[in-house]
């Protein structure tokens, strides 16, 4: 009975994840557009952080509870399932086209700082304060690339109708945030109180459920936006998270507090990386990510999930 009540609790803490992030990204955007700052800034800073919120808080969380499994899980395991289960999923619906730019340099940049983030948990044990900002660092320049890009690629945005006014603006900024903050601490908790109670470590549930739980935003645009026919920007989306989740949130946390990096996690890390390869390899030559490729991911992704069992 009390690992039924732990679930529901998790799934409740998911909500309000998710939940929160939707207004306090909609509040906080809504803000800095009503002070004239321009959509272009808003979208690559204040969207793109609210969409790693649900990561950034759950990880924050679980290290500031020396939770470092979850932590590391959580970001890891979401990794990989945005791109073999995600992006698998995607591409099993309909075939995705890939830009050009995702797959000569975001791919890349991914498994990059992905092996980065293996390699400084592996010397020492742990992603320290000053190894934070190296990851804070990798993020800024990412950041620089995204503006670049942007800039280079502008379009003309059509203005908004009308927006909220301020105060309410406020309030789904102050709501949205408080939502983020007592998800994850729900979150966590049920997380750890489940693998208490389910005999399984604290990894395995931050590789599968919580990793699951706070990649429901990506899982539910990329299906949608496939079901609609808008499925090119499935890839961008994940690969830009999954950069995000390494650079911003564990780079995050480990300003706040070091993230110990458990030896087993060296494998996880690895398949990570090894899942952005495949990625490449799948896209590299056409362009575009299609049933076969799909379907690949989807397998190794069993075959990792049995590798977890073990």
């Amino acid at each position: 009975m009390e690992i039924i009540v732990q679930f529901v609790l998790l799934a409740f803490g998911f909500l309000m994840l998710v939940k929160g992030a939707d207004w306090f990204v909609e509040g906080a955007a809504g803000i800095a557009e009503k002070f004239g700052i321009p959509q272009l800034v808003v979208g690559l800073t204040i969207v793109a952080m609210g969409k790693s919120a649900p990561e950034a808080a759950v990880s924050i969380t679980a290290g500031m509870k020396e939770k470092a499994d979850i932590t590391v899980g959580n970001v890891v395991g979401s990794n990989i399932l945005n791109v073999l289960i995600i992006l698998g999923i995607t591409s099993v619906i309909v075939t995705i086209a890939v830009a050009k730019s995702t797959v000569k340099i975001e791919i890349p940049y991914m498994i990059l700082i992905t092996l980065l983030f293996m390699g400084l948990g592996f010397t020492g044990g742990e992603i320290t304060f000053w190894e934070g900002m190296i990851l804070w660092a990798a993020f800024l320049l990412y950041l620089g690339y995204l503006f670049w890009m942007a800039m280079k690629n502008k379009e003309e945005t059509p203005e908004e109708g009308e927006t909220l006014p301020v105060w309410k603006l406020l309030l789904l900024t102050v709501i949205g945030l408080g939502l983020v903050v007592w998800g994850s601490d729900v979150t966590v908790d049920a997380a750890t109180a489940i693998a208490k109670a389910a005999g399984v470590s604290q990894r395995f549930i931050g590789l599968t459920i919580v990793a699951l739980g706070t990649s429901l935003p990506e899982l539910v645009t990329s299906v949608s936006a496939a079901r609609k026919g808008k499925a090119d920007i499935a890839i961008g989306n994940i690969v830009g998270s999954n950069i995000f989740n390494i650079l911003f949130v564990v780079g995050t946390t480990a300003l706040i507090t070091p993230v110990v990096f458990a030896s087993n996690f060296l494998i996880d890390t690895a398949i990570a990386a090894g899942a952005g390869l495949l990625l490449w390899l799948c896209v590299a030559k056409d362009k575009k990510l299609s049933r076969p490729g799909g379907l690949l991911m989807l397998l190794c992704y069993g075959g990792y999930f049995i590798y977890l069992l073990q």
